[in-house]
């Protein structure tokens, strides 16, 4: 059977000042699409899988570009439910040497957010679908959101699709509190678990700094006693100077930890890297690659949208090969 790819989340709009001006400054505003699952869902289908996004949008014309937006990249669309009146935005002024990112969220009263559980029809949406992908923001948009996602979990299970989950922690959409409450329901279904420390922090209240263990095979270990996964995969970015960071990742399977090689990277556009890397991970499982190859990929998947504009990672399989596993990977071919 050919493998399909789902993935389900929200698709925003992403307003950022240009020139890494402030919002006090800004008179114009660089517009792009993204969103997690759907910039994972973009970087599966730029490496040839067959991939479908569900996400719900407004039928007016922003609800429409979003949609071209996916299209344009040869993601599936026909499970995307249109209706309500607002696309969720956020407005994002990027980090420029020792200034942080800011992000601010304008996203409550969105399409998705008021979304019902009997707009998704799951029997129909994995129909022929082998793999179901989210993360965890998308049932902390809302506590519909969250009866859902975990119904969408039930059934793809039921039907025996593989399931994976970026914990993707985000304090400001809510509390430790009712994310453990409802992660630990959705996490009783997931069998391929993307976490960093501050996801298992964030989350559960994990402690990494009294183990003499490498701190991410530690949270890896601790999360796979909690849960069924039969794999957790990290990945973690390094500030090395002002302008250079080190990225590097790890896969947990079997009771083993696997590393990737570490790359040093000036930074063009960061967001979307953790969903390159999850798009790493599955495309790596899905062609049965051994864990260390698997790392290397993903690491270097998630590496290369480091040096591209925007939400999606617009780059093909033999790039990511390039990098991750070529001599000379990173020099240009002639």
């Amino acid at each position: 059977m050919k493998d399909k790819i789902i993935t389900f989340g929200e698709l925003m709009l992403r307003l950022s000042p240009e020139n890494n001006e402030r919002f006090t400054q800004a008179h114009s505003y660089e517009a792009v699409y993204g969103g997690g699952e759907a910039n994972t869902a973009v970087s599966l289908s730029n490496f040839g899988v067959d991939t479908s996004y569900v996400t719900k949008l407004p039928a007016h014309t922003i609800g429409q570009s979003a949609v071209n937006a996916l299209r344009e990249y040869g993601v599936g669309i026909e499970h995307i439910v249109r209706g309500g009146d607002q696309i969720g935005i956020y407005f994002l002024e990027k980090k420029t040497s020792q200034r942080p990112t800011n992000v601010i969220y304008n996203r409550k009263g969105s399409a998705f957010a008021l979304a019902e559980k009997d707009e998704f029809n799951w029997d129909e949406i994995f129909a022929d679908a082998t793999w179901f992908h989210f993360s965890g923001i998308t049932p902390a948009i809302s506590d519909n959101m969250a009866e859902i996602t975990i119904e969408a979990c039930k059934k793809a299970k039921e039907k025996g699709l593989t399931v994976s989950c970026d914990l993707n922690y985000r304090s400001k959409l809510w509390s430790s509190e009712k994310a453990y409450k409802v992660m630990s329901e959705v996490c009783k279904y997931v069998d391929i678990c993307i976490a960093n420390e501050d996801d298992a922090v964030g989350i559960f209240g994990m402690d990494a700094s009294n183990s003499s263990e490498e701190k991410n095979a530690y949270i890896a270990k601790e999360l796979t006693k909690m849960f069924p996964f039969k794999m957790v995969a990290s990945v973690w970015r390094t500030e090395t100077s002002i302008t250079t960071f080190k990225l590097q990742s790890m896969i947990y399977t079997e009771g083993k930890a696997y590393y990737s090689q570490e790359y040093y990277m000036n930074i063009l556009d960061y967001i979307g890297a953790g969903d390159a890397y999850c798009a790493g991970i599955i495309y790596s499982l899905i062609n049965h690659f051994e864990p260390q190859k698997a790392v290397e990929f993903s690491n270097a998947a998630s590496c290369l949208k480091h040096t591209v504009s925007g939400d999606f990672n617009l780059v093909s399989v033999d790039e990511v090969n390039k990098l991750a596993f070529a001599s000379k990977g990173n020099e240009v071919s002639r």
